[in-house]
């Protein structure tokens, strides 16, 4: 990194808290395989998964980001942020926004709050959103926050998806500081091809195509994904994004200690690592457990490894995500030293707010 004309180290967007949240409802496979006519092995060999987290009845998007917004705060030893950046494909409403009400409840009132929308890409988009407004002086310290409810719009009689995606939320905190501290953000690389927008689809719901029962049929109300040509786009993209990363860096593969990517799927996860030459075992997961979470993946990955003691302070570590629009998006951090935090899965007695 360059120094200022001023001679003073560079200013950075310095991640400095971290914290994750599953619903407490946890469905393993053999509940799903009863419903749609599969079993475990079958979901297990198909993409890695175990088990997966779903929210109750009455718990919204906002429900989750919230518990793993304030996470990370206590755990960045935060009481206060400038900003809220929620990244989210499935908002507790289509308006307004739902980072307002994530940063109300939270106590951060007037804060600058708004939503991300890159589906499973969110997290990397919202995180250069956050480290901007840090660099550009708008804010000193940012929340940003991956959280999804998929389980909302997903077809739960849909075999190929039902069995896939989990709900969760995980957040970051960022604050002001120099390109040369653990914890620095960047640089990052972001990218999309609405050409193939309709890859990764809700078609019913917005303003071309309102989510009328009467003129819309339950598919296009619901998740759909053409899953072999995901696979390919999504490999592609995430590796080459990877790549773009570290070349911008000046970095080789060698150079990475922890590889976080989207949790997609296991399968996914294991071709990218190797396309990239990354040995398997540098990749965090935690796909097995969690599902495909969405813009929470990665949060929620980084939260689960720093709760383990995976991600060891000093670690190099690069993270790379895709979702639908196409977008995609990778970033590299060096992990800073945190106190620690409990698992996302572990509820204790925290009350909801």
């Amino acid at each position: 990194m360059s120094a200022t004309s001023a001679g003073r180290p560079e200013r950075a967007a310095v991640l400095c808290g971290t914290g994750g949240w599953l619903p407490r409802r946890k469905a393993g496979n053999d509940e799903l395989a009863d419903r749609l006519d599969t079993d475990d092995a079958w979901i297990r060999t198909r993409t890695g998964i175990r088990s997966r987290h779903f929210a109750a009845p009455e718990e919204a998007t906002s429900d989750l980001a919230v518990e793993a917004g304030r996470r990370a705060l206590a755990n960045a030893g935060a009481e206060t942020a400038d900003a809220v950046v929620v990244a989210t494909t499935t908002p507790d409403r289509t308006c307004p926004a739902t980072a307002p009400l994530v940063a109300a409840r939270l106590g951060l009132t007037g804060a600058a709050a708004f939503d991300v929308g890159a589906v499973c890409t969110g997290f990397v988009y919202a995180l250069a959103t956050g480290a901007g407004l840090i660099t550009s002086g708008v804010a000193s310290r940012v929340l940003v926050i991956g959280a999804d409810v998929y389980s909302r719009i997903v077809d739960p009689e849909d075999r190929q998806n039902a069995v896939v995606f989990g709900d969760g939320a995980g957040a970051v905190v960022l604050r002001g500081g120099h390109a040369s501290e653990p914890g620095a953000i960047g640089p990052f690389d972001l990218g999309s091809d609405g050409a193939h927008e309709d890859m990764i689809t809700v078609a019913a719901g917005g303003s071309r195509l309102p989510a009328d029962p009467a003129r819309t049929s339950r598919a296009e109300r619901h998740f759909v994904m053409r899953g072999k040509e995901v696979y390919r786009h999504a490999v592609a993209r995430m590796a080459g994004s990877a790549r773009t990363v570290l070349d911008h860096a000046g970095l080789g593969v060698e150079d990475v200690d922890r590889f976080v990517p989207h949790q997609a799927n296991l399968r996914i996860l294991r071709t990218v690592a190797t396309d990239l030459g990354l040995p398997f075992d540098r990749c965090a997961t935690h796909v097995e457990t969690a599902g495909n979470t969405g813009a929470a993946s990665i949060p929620l990955a980084l939260a689960d490894s720093h709760a383990s003691r995976v991600l060891r302070p000093g670690d190099r570590v690069l993270l790379t995500a895709f979702g639908g629009g196409l977008t995609w998006g990778s970033c590299l951090l060096t992990w800073p030293s945190l106190p620690p935090t409990p698992e996302p899965s572990h509820h204790g007695e925290e009350p909801n707010p």
